[in-house]
């Protein structure tokens, strides 16, 4: 008998410890994630700045800023955003949930930013002239993920 209750609390115990590791830390996948969106932000605030006359027009800062945004695009994603790590369960998000309900869409958005990023490469080196349409486009994408994807701030 005593043998028997030392078994079983050993193994609640065992078990209470294996479910709170199967609590996923998502920290890896957060700090990456916004590491990746910071990148992004410093880059884009060079190119903005370009663009808006706030900045002197640098071929070559613009052009290495609208390089990392292609290099940013083309990161895998998913390891980024496992299920889970939403703001509905972690205070550390804004990402919503509603990210893996539809996590093509998602995906299709990061596609299309992507996609700006690769218009404003090919346009960063030829003059501030060319930086502003292209600085919408890339805009208009982040909005479009951030109107559906991203919870407001608090």
């Amino acid at each position: 008998m005593k043998k028997n209750l030392a078994f079983a609390i050993a193994f609640t115990a065992l078990g209470c410890g294996t479910a709170a590791m199967a609590q996923d830390d998502f920290s890896a996948e957060l700090k990456a994630r916004q590491g990746q969106f910071r990148i992004m932000a410093i880059n884009l605030g060079i190119l903005g700045g370009m663009a808006q006359g706030k900045m002197d027009y640098n071929a070559d800062a613009a052009q290495a800023a609208a390089d990392t945004l292609v290099a940013v695009s083309m990161i895998q994603q998913g390891p980024m955003w496992p299920a889970g790590s939403d703001n509905m369960a972690l205070d550390s998000t804004r990402a919503q949930p509603n990210i893996w309900d539809a996590n093509d869409d998602f995906l299709s958005k990061w596609s299309d930013f992507g996609t700006a990023a690769q218009a404003i490469q090919a346009a960063a080196a030829g003059g501030v002239e060319g930086l502003g349409p292209v600085m919408g486009q890339v805009g208009g994408t982040c909005k479009a993920c951030h109107d559906t994807y991203r919870a407001p701030a608090n």
